[in-house]
């Protein structure tokens, strides 16, 4: 089977660092996650980064530092995976579903504007499978409305837009280290911010709510969580991130080549805006009219090659569908006609030929 992913690491890069942990006995907050914190923060051009379980747990620390809850209503791009919904749903708040763009399938403007209401205390917008096409705009439309952007980036580590990386544009940028992500840490996730204050929320919050000490012991300052992330973890997002580069450009050379051969049967790519560089997380396409996007993943997999949708119209689930009635049509399209193909850095020459040749016949 030719896997969609496949994590860029192997246990012999990080045998030696992993041995260091064992040794040394510091298997929580030890110097490889201060140095993943300061890495990602180097790398991205944010001020600060906070390593969290998951982007799932890193969303939703950042709805609480906004003191998102009942009655309150956070505008989220309607094409992702739930979480980015959930975290929402979760505090007691409403999700409102933007609509998005049938070619970047990421939050359209207006789409954003006619969802404003008295309620809104936040935006959400996702970069749909690592494109973060849209993103500079909507932060300017979220600072001239004084909503906070909540940058829903679990998959976009290493993607840019008009030469700033994702992590430093929105006012808060959540990654995910998941399997499926650019860099793996089996699971975890990461906060960005270049607030100062909101920097110093997430110290205290994601400690426990301990700052400093108390005589010998730690002085709690504040209630708060444990959502950190484990040393051994954080060895394996060095070792990715020190190669995120090249991994990002092998993908796109990836893409290239299943873009020339597929365009031609109909196949129409997710388009990147102008002054985009995306890391290309999921190769996505949508079929062309008439295709029975079901029956080729079902044939795909039938001929080795294993391929999946794009992902959800979250206002089209059954769960928000029923409660919110409130489906946005770009989204219900995506959801039904688009389809991810295998991607990743070690995918070779040969696969790559199998899996355009799967999907011709």
């Amino acid at each position: 089977m030719i896997r969609l992913i496949v994590p860029d690491i192997g246990y012999e890069e990080i045998e030696a660092d992993f041995k260091a942990v064992f040794e040394s006995g510091m298997f929580t907050r030890g110097r490889n996650v201060e140095a993943f914190r300061n890495e990602l923060a180097t790398y991205t051009g944010a001020q600060s980064a906070h390593l969290a379980t998951s982007a799932t747990t890193a969303l939703w620390v950042a709805l609480k530092m906004l003191s998102i809850g009942p009655g309150d209503e956070v505008i989220v791009s309607d094409f992702s995976f739930p979480a980015t919904a959930n975290v929402v749903e979760d505090l007691g708040a409403r999700p409102v579903f933007a609509d998005v763009s049938l070619d970047t399938f990421n939050m359209l403007p207006g789409a954003l504007a006619a969802r404003v209401t008295p309620r809104t205390r936040a935006v959400i917008f996702v970069d749909a499978f690592g494109n973060p096409s849209g993103l500079s705009e909507i932060q300017q439309r979220c600072s001239d409305l004084g909503l906070p952007l909540i940058e829903d980036a679990a998959c976009a580590i290493g993607s840019s837009e008009n030469g700033r990386r994702c992590g430093s544009i929105a006012d808060v940028t959540c990654f995910s280290f998941h399997p499926r992500k650019i860099i793996c840490t089996g699971e975890g996730g990461a906060i960005l911010t270049n607030n100062e204050k909101w920097s110093r929320w997430l110290d205290v919050k994601l400690n426990h709510g301990a700052s400093g000490m108390r005589g010998p012991g730690l002085d709690f300052v504040d209630f708060g969580y444990n959502f950190r992330l484990p040393e051994l973890a954080a060895v394996m997002g060095r070792k990715q991130l020190a190669k995120l580069e090249s991994i990002v450009t092998t993908r796109n050379l990836i893409r290239d080549k299943h873009i020339a051969a597929l365009t031609p049967l109909g196949y129409v790519p997710q388009q990147f805006a102008p002054g985009v560089r995306s890391n290309v997380q999921s190769l996505v396409f949508r079929v062309p009219e008439g295709v029975d996007r079901d029956g080729l993943i079902k044939a795909l997999r039938d001929r080795g090659v294993e391929s999946t949708i794009g992902t959800y119209a979250l206002s089209s689930t059954s769960y928000y569908a029923q409660k919110y009635a409130d489906v946005q049509p770009n989204a219900a399209l995506l959801e039904q006609t688009t389809i991810t193909l295998p991607c990743f850095a070690g995918l070779e020459v040969g696969q790559v030929i199998a899996a355009v040749e799967a999907v011709h016949s």
